[in-house]
């Protein structure tokens, strides 16, 4: 049975002083930081149980899994944090904030009992990061060493975690797929022929061999901490001048290379060869949606470092004890299929689940009895924990 949902907007603001404005517009200055969330119910259906969706940088209310869940009787809050629809200077811990005050509002203002998040895609590692820090709060600063009082902030722990169809991190995303054919950083045209995926020159073609998986591998790390190397120096140089200018945007071409999207013998699963969650890979490669394209120096450091990021999700999970469902798609075509399993496994919880939906994609387009099989596996899991609320 499906239910009429109603759709309530939701407007939060917090107190919060920054050095600079790092939110276009009235988001994020003024001394406040406001968001928007939108709060959906069945319609003659209460409960006790919020079911809280939160990406780093997406909204999520017009994706198929929160509708679903709001129309088969859960009360579902898509909440957007203050970057939404813009990832450029997003910051991690800052993110952590915004969902705290989702978590609070739920708790003291529309008083619900239980909150669960359900952490899809980038939600994932944002989930597991969220809770690590609530349960056991440590971070008092940024990876650029800018306060940001996590520790003290009040986070209040979610009731339990749903992990769904998401990854470890966006910086282990990006050091899996970013390119590393690219030379010179300032011209993505000089390149290395041998390391690049898409040029039919390259000698080193699908199905790769492991020697070439490894090559390119350390060849994507090599490019990852060429471009860490020129973030700090530069925001060293940046500190050294004492003058205005704190931060610096920049681009950071093809980084969408990943062998699993061209090879399905890489880390198989049911997913599409020569496709991704973002299209043809070889054109996402050099637009303008491909992960870190367009980053602020302590963005980079908080979102995409694989050496500086404290969005881990396998380290993270390690570090929260509340109910834990881990849902794998098989033909994710977004989450590389190690990272559920990963994430399990490194759970501390003691209660915890993992779940494969056989031939689903990352969004379940078009997969209509997938989209029913994942909603009535959250709601038996929920229900067998006592978290349905109805």
């Amino acid at each position: 049975m499906t239910h009429e949902i109603e759709f309530t907007w939701l407007h939060l603001q917090y107190e919060e002083k920054s050095s600079f404005v790092e939110t276009y517009g009235f988001a994020g200055n003024q001394g406040a930081v406001n968001l928007e969330g939108i709060l959906m119910r069945p319609k003659g259906v209460p409960s006790s149980t919020l079911l809280i969706f939160m990406h780093p940088t997406s909204t999520l209310q017009l994706l198929p899994v929160p509708r679903a869940a709001a129309g088969h009787g859960a009360h579902v809050l898509c909440a957007a944090s203050r970057y939404a629809k813009n990832d450029a200077a997003l910051i991690m811990e800052k993110v952590l904030l915004d969902l705290g005050a989702y978590v609070r509002h739920a708790r003291e203002v529309l008083g619900y009992e239980k909150v669960v998040i359900v952490g899809w895609s980038g939600g994932g590692s944002l989930a597991l990061f969220y809770q690590s820090q609530a349960e056991n709060p440590t971070i008092v600063d940024t990876p650029a060493g800018d306060p940001v009082n996590v520790k003290g902030a009040g986070l209040i722990p979610a009731d339990a975690l749903i992990f769904q169809a998401a990854h470890i991190s966006r910086a282990q995303l990006l050091v899996d797929s970013i390119d590393p054919s690219v030379r010179n950083e300032h011209d993505p045209d000089d390149r290395f022929l041998e390391l690049d995926l898409y040029d039919p020159r390259n000698p080193h073609q699908p199905p790769y061999s492991a020697d070439f998986i490894a090559e390119y591998r350390n060849a994507q790390r090599a490019r990852v901490d060429r471009i860490r190397a020129w973030v700090w120096e530069t925001l060293e140089m940046l500190r050294k001048r004492d003058t205005p200018e704190i931060e610096r945007g920049f681009v950071t071409h093809r980084t969408f290379a990943d062998p699993r999207f061209l090879d399905p013998t890489v880390d198989p699963n049911d997913r599409k060869p020569r496709w991704s969650y973002l299209g043809n890979p070889e054109t996402v490669n050099t637009g303008p949606v491909a992960l870190g394209r367009f980053s602020t120096l302590r963005s980079w450091l908080s979102q995409w470092s694989i050496e500086d990021s404290r969005a881990n999700g396998v380290e993270c999970a390690r570090h929260i004890n509340v109910p834990f469902l881990a849902i794998e798609n098989s033909a994710d075509d977004a989450a590389p299929q190690p990272h559920t399993g990963m994430i399990f496994r490194a759970a501390a919880s003691r209660d915890k689940t993992f779940e494969v939906i056989q031939g689903a994609t990352h969004y379940y387009a078009g997969q209509p009895d997938h989209l029913a099989r994942v909603i009535e596996l959250q709601r038996e899991w929920l229900g067998a924990r006592g978290l349905l609320g109805s």
